[in-house]
């Protein structure tokens, strides 16, 4: 059936994108009707629907948890999840090298918490998480808690299990790869997650625009996201981040992403080459 749905019209497209915006802060441009297009089919086979139109009218007629279970596996597969360990190294050797040690230093009721805000499949908590355990000798009795968190409810399930291989660990240093992973499939190259690495990582559904942020945050991951948004939900996306963060804490963003012109709350702070930011002393 997939093969026979047409492309989006750019009626069709305006109303889906429109959804998406409404609900998600997803701003799709005109260019992306294609790969709109290519996504939704999938629910649209799923569903056993030909025409956009009838998936369109589907979703208005749904209501209570139908409605929000459907509107998940939408935004769910127009997310992208594009991810490595590792991605990024300088962001992980600032926080290994610098950020970890300074809250060491600092934080006097001996909590650590750390938000992978949009975590995809786990790559970027779990890695998190290995650079944590690196430095455990910094934070012998803490209470450690790395919350990850993402609006793809599959990309979730996958983090959970913890299954990683091909290019999605190539830069995992080996000792590091050797010492906190267990090799499940020799012949496919599959190595599972250690459970005590597992532990530390609380995975959760959260929509950036409809759910409460988790508070009295440490570090704050939010890498290559905000180039998904329009400024305006940028500036409320980067608004609550500082409601969320501790006083002396960090913000990750990605290395193409600032927040010149988005917001006054944080300060750029250049961390061993990686862009970081720092909240503003509150008044």
């Amino acid at each position: 059936m997939e093969l026979n749905i047409k492309r989006l019209t750019e009626e069709e497209f305006s109303k889906f994108a429109k959804l998406i915006y409404d609900e998600s802060g997803i701003y799709m441009k005109d260019s992306k009707i294609t790969l709109l297009s290519n996504r939704l089919r999938k629910r649209l086979s799923a569903l056993s629907l030909s025409e956009f139109s009838d998936y369109y009218s589907y979703l208005e007629k749904l209501t209570g948890d139908a409605k929000k279970k459907e509107y998940e596996e939408l935004l769910d597969v127009v997310s992208t999840n594009e991810t490595y360990f590792f991605r990024n190294e300088r962001h992980f050797e600032a926080l290994t090298d610098y950020c970890l040690p300074e809250l060491a230093k600092i934080k006097k009721d001996r909590k650590l918490k750390i938000w992978s805000a949009a975590c995809s499949t786990g790559e970027e908590p779990y890695t998190i998480a290995i650079c944590v355990m690196e430095q455990m000798k910094l934070f012998h009795g803490w209470d450690i808690e790395i919350i990850a968190t993402d609006i793809a409810p599959s990309v979730l399930e996958f983090a959970r299990e913890g299954y990683y291989s091909g290019r999605r660990i190539e830069k995992v240093p080996p000792e590091l790869l050797k010492k906190h992973f267990t090799i499940e499939d020799k012949e496919k190259g599959v190595y599972k997650i250690n459970d005590d690495l597992k532990k530390m990582v609380n995975f959760y559904y959260l929509n950036f625009f409809k759910n409460p942020f988790p508070k009295n945050i440490d570090i704050i991951f939010c890498r290559n996201v905000m180039i998904y948004f329009d400024k305006v939900h940028q500036k409320e996306l980067v608004a609550n981040f500082y409601q969320s963060i501790y006083d002396l804490g960090y913000l990750f963003i990605g290395h193409s992403e600032t927040l010149h012109s988005i917001s006054e709350d944080f300060v750029y702070k250049k961390i061993l080459e990686a862009p970081i930011y720092v909240p503003r002393p509150r008044s």
